[in-house]
């Protein structure tokens, strides 16, 4: 059976996972990649080192992002979110979300966009997406 899930569903599957797909496109190019997250129950938090994605989002602030879990080919759940990247600039702001994003993922590997190093001594672009839209899919046996 194949069918839509609920509200309380999406809420769920964004809750309980920590690696999503982001896309963004600046108009010529469209680009997607996995990125690790927090859901605070309002916005998708995430950070990264300046590059193309920041780049393109910093130029097209309309993104979707995508999460799934994934049991097997007939066993599986969706959830597209649409929405607005939003660059979080103020400091207070920065330390909130990074403190979520550290709190959930501490018994993970960090990466060393979480924690730069002397290899990475400029400051992460830490962003939030501000959702619009969201949908969800499901598939069970």
């Amino acid at each position: 059976m194949i069918g839509n899930l609920s509200s309380d569903e999406i809420e769920d599957l964004l809750q309980s996972n920590i690696l999503g797909r982001l896309a963004c496109s600046n108009g010529n190019r469209n680009y997607i990649v996995p990125i690790s997250y927090v859901y605070d129950g309002k916005f998708i938090i995430a950070h990264s080192m300046e590059g193309l994605k920041i780049d393109m989002m910093r130029s097209n602030p309309d993104v979707c992002f995508e999460v799934d879990e994934i049991s097997n080919f007939r066993s599986w759940k969706s959830v597209i979110v649409r929405g607005q990247f939003q660059e979080l600039k103020d400091e207070r702001e920065r330390l909130y979300a990074m403190k979520l994003f550290l709190d959930k993922m501490i018994q993970l590997k960090i990466s060393q966009t979480a924690h730069p190093n002397e290899q990475h001594s400029l400051k992460p672009v830490v962003f939030r997406i501000i959702p619009s839209e969201k949908t969800g899919r499901f598939e069970n046996e």
